[in-house]
């Protein structure tokens, strides 16, 4: 393997051992050379390491197989580092999971992988290697040593989800057509030999019109046809795999087959060899394994279709072409023409073809496609719009900002792909058993024809073909290999129309296991800016004019309390005067003449110092306090006008996502910044269980790490660039699809729709898939441990039983049919709670959920 493994150009081997050659990053002098010269002369195995500082290369030799991740650790432990990549390679011809760890142990050999998994249902593998070490030509080359077919995916290539979907059709197409071809050609051989045993007219027809030796020519000729024409496939891709070394379910079938044809043929040609009373035919059992098998595959291939119908409808969501401005004239153009900067024109009806902000014009825009949530968005100047989704009513213009690869679409794509292709902790087990599977089938069945062939009763070669074929054939490794990955595909599909990104397929079983739901306050909780939403007035005032009167006052002023008064006069659509004799006094509060008017607004003790009494609002003031709001007074003209609260207002949709992470039975904790006193108000009008407030920044983790006692796990919703490393420190980490960049980097899960009620969603939908995975993996071990034990007789000395070839093919026909329309069930997953959209002001320039995610390819 070390030939295929090194970039090309470098020496492989050599007559001390292996070579590795590692780029490493961060090296600036003769001191880092030896440092990293050092570390990786202390590696066991390492005869030699030379660092070149020029090339910035370090070129080991080791005295056996390389060991590239050793070397990387060594090489960053050091303190410098090595390069990685990811590709990314479709894998054509696997059948089953033994093909699953057979393919990801021929690409882990390559000295510079640092990590291979392989998906059967998504036919994919992503490789994870070092820079510069490994080329596609050397995956695709063990992939191929292997006995399989790959090519690489390009995350640039927009039709790639096209190309496959016209493979996987293509298969469906051929696979229909050889089951039609198999099952005309089986038909007679079936009635022929099973009619005479199971109808006595058509016995005695056979015997005394046909004569048996010419039937068994008929069916010779027959099963010739099937076993080396639909049948073909099996021997093509199961001889050469039992031949290095490597059987899969391929190769169990082509035995099976094969063995019941051969023993047939010597029966009928040749009849003298046998044992007498042996000489039976069973070219029935031979072409209706097939065609049975023929069968399971094209239900299969069609279930799996179904799969991934979730990609194909993201997929579907992209527009052909875009109406842009070019030269002053609006004109048709593909949608790989469009570039950065282009204005794209958009008609009532139409989708929109890529990411831009609006310049001109104003609509409402259908976005359920992308968020899940059923109500359209308002769009004006200055908002952002997400290729994919439909405007509904007007007209309007827009700048684009990302093409390609870079839109919010295509990363939704790439990201689901992504979850829909990794491996889940609970697969661990399932891969080690299927890697022993065949070859232990293999053994049984040798095993069985022995103790037939051996103890059983006369015709004992009879009965010992017969069984071993069985034991062969109803071997099922294929519902094994598609327990986990088909219920991953259906559940983070169904995730995706509801509007949850599983960002890392891990945190899909991580998630069902979290005991505690930990909540950052300030833009999860609550809408994270502050709105005026109290403001009581004194007798003798009117509502209107005392907001106009602050409002004017506080244009004046910085502060975030002054820009959500002036905000909500704003949307009152309330004139604010001119004022003069602005004066602030800091820690008390503001005064200024509007219109021939004196207004001071502050605290309380602003209002003693200008000789007012603020007593007659003590009851509302405390009532405030009690809410985590902290009261302002507002004082016109020597009088006391009125008390004003500002705060940042807890979303509409939190208080009854809560009941439903209670609902769930799960322990809610809130963290915020916030005082003691405003965090237990909060708490309680939530119900919130725990509360951790007056939390720094850097002190959530550490809070993070306190609710983990008793072995509790944790799970981290946030939004905010100070959250991330909580959102990365927490078992899970949800980030609000409304927040930053750098917090949807930092989490596991992240919800579009910017709405808490998506939290349960998320983690109902968790729990269900793994219960899915269950059943899955519960029906693929159950069956072959039950029915293989069956296949070699085992309840014939208890009650005579014994299980036809014919039988055995066509339960495991079904066995993965049954796993993969169990996984299907996932998408009539029902949502706990329904999202629906806060509709938004686009001209205020807040970015809209979608345009969050962080393009991180």
């Amino acid at each position: 393997m070390a030939s295929v493994a090194l970039k090309q150009g470098a020496n492989p081997s050599t007559s001390l051992g292996t070579r590795l050659s590692l780029p490493v990053e961060g090296m600036t002098c003769a001191s880092c050379v030896g440092r990293v010269e050092r570390a990786l002369k202390a590696l066991p195995g390492v005869q030699t390491a030379a660092v070149n500082l020029a090339t910035e290369r370090a070129d080991i030799i080791f005295t056996g197989l390389a060991d590239a991740l050793a070397a990387v650790r060594a090489i960053e432990s050091a303190g410098y580092t090595v390069r990685e990549e990811s590709t990314e390679l479709a894998i054509e011809d696997m059948t089953c999971a033994s093909c699953v760890g057979r393919v990801e142990k021929a690409l882990a050999k390559i000295p510079g992988v640092l990590e291979a998994t392989v998906n059967l249902a998504t036919e994919r593998a992503r490789v994870r290697h070092l820079a510069g070490v490994v080329s596609t030509a050397d995956l695709e080359a063990a992939v191929e040593q292997a006995g399989y077919k790959s090519r690489r995916l390009s995350a640039e290539t927009a039709n790639a989800g096209d190309q496959d979907a016209e493979r996987r059709e293509s298969e469906a197409l051929t696979l229909r057509r050889s089951l039609l071809i198999a099952a005309i050609l089986t038909l007679p051989v079936f009635i022929l030999e099973m009619g005479s045993h199971l109808i006595p007219s058509m016995h005695h027809w056979v015997m005394g019109v046909l004569g048996e030796q010419t039937s068994w020519y008929i069916q010779f000729a027959l099963a010739t046809l099937v076993l080396f024409g639909p049948g073909l496939r099996f021997f093509r891709k199961g001889v050469p795999a039992l031949l290095r070394g490597a059987p899969d379910m391929n190769s169990l079938v082509s035995l099976g087959t094969a063995a019941a044809f051969g023993y047939s043929m010597v029966a009928t040609f040749v009849p003298a060899v046998l044992p007498l009373g042996t000489a039976n035919v069973y070219f029935e059992a031979a072409v209706v394994i097939v065609t049975l098998i023929l069968l399971g595959r094209t239900l299969e291939a069609r279930a799996k279709g179904r799969t991934s119908q979730a990609i194909k409808r993201l997929v579907g969501l992209q527009a052909k072409i875009a109406r842009v401005e070019r030269n002053g004239e609006t004109v048709e153009i593909a949608l790989s023409q469009v570039t950065t900067g282009d204005v794209v024109l958009v008609r009532p009806g139409e989708k929109i073809p890529v990411d831009g902000e609006v310049v001109e014009g104003a609509s409402y825009v259908d976005e359920s496609m992308i968020t899940g949530e059923p109500a359209p968005v308002s769009k004006g100047v200055g908002a952002e719009v997400v290729g994919g989704t439909i405007n509904k009513t007007g007209a309007f213009s827009f700048r684009v900002t990302k093409v390609g690869a870079n839109t919010v679409l295509a990363q939704i794509i790439r990201l689901v792909e992504e979850a829909q292709g990794s491996k889940l902790p609970i697969q661990a087990l399932v891969d080690k058993v299927t890697m022993w599977f065949v070859p232990a089938v293999m053994a049984a069945a040798v095993l069985t024809f022995l103790v037939w062939l051996i103890f059983g009763p006369d015709p004992s070669l009879t009965f010992a073909l017969v069984n071993a074929v069985a034991v062969l054939i109803i071997a099922c490794p294929c519902a094994m290999g598609l327990a986990t990955p088909t219920s991953i595909m259906v559940g983070t599909g169904r995730a995706a129309e509801l509007g949850i990104l599983f960002r890392k397929g891990e945190a899909l079983q991580a998630l069902r296991d979290v005991s505690v739901i930990a909540l950052d306050k300030t833009g999860t909780l609550t809408k994270g800016r502050p709105e005026l939403t109290d403001l009581v007035l004194a007798a003798g005032f009117e509502y209107n004019e005392v907001l106009a009167l602050v409002a004017a006052v506080e244009t004046r002023s910085e502060h975030p309390i002054a820009e959500a008064i002036v905000a909500a006069a704003k949307q009152q659509d309330i004139t604010l005067a001119p004022i003069e004799g602005f004066d602030a006094t800091p820690g008390f509060g503001v005064s200024a003449k509007v219109a021939g008017r004196t207004v001071a607004v502050g605290a309380d003790r602003f209002m003693t110092q200008l000789g007012l009494d603020v007593a007659s609002f003590q009851p509302t003031a405390q009532r405030l306090g009690e809410q985590g709001k902290s009261p302002l007074y507002a004082a016109i003209d020597g009088r006391l006008a009125a008390v004003i609260a500002v705060a940042d207002p807890i979303k509409e949709t939190t208080p009854a996502a809560i009941k439903a992470l209670h609902a769930l039975g799960l322990k809610v904790a809130m963290i915020t910044g916030d005082n003691a006193t405003t965090a237990a108000a909060i708490a309680k009008q939530l119900g919130i269980d725990e509360v951790a407030a007056e939390v720094l920044p850097d002190g959530k983790v550490a809070t993070l790490k306190k609710f983990r006692i008793n072995g509790a796990r944790v799970a981290f919703v946030g939004d905010g660039i100070n959250d991330a490393p909580a959102l990365a420190e927490a078992d899970v980490g949800l980030a609000i699809g409304t927040g930053t960049d750098v917090a949807i980097e930092a989490a596991d899960v992240v919800l579009m729709s910017g709405d808490l009620r998506g939290v349960p969603n998320a983690i109902a939908l968790s729990k269900a898939t793994i219960r899915n995975i269950k059943q899955n993996l519960f029906w693929a071990f159950a069956y072959n441990a039950v029915l293989i034990p069956v296949a070699a007789g085992a309840l014939y000395p208890v009650n005579g039983t014994l299980l036809s070839p014919i039988f055995a093919a066509a339960a495991m026909a079904l066995s993965s049919v049954f796993v993969l329309g169990n996984a299907l069930r996932l998408k009539r997953f029902r949502a706990p709670m329904t999202v629906e959209l806060r509709n938004e002001t686009p001209a205020n320039g807040v970015a809209s959920p979608q345009s969050r995610l962080v393009n991180e390819h």
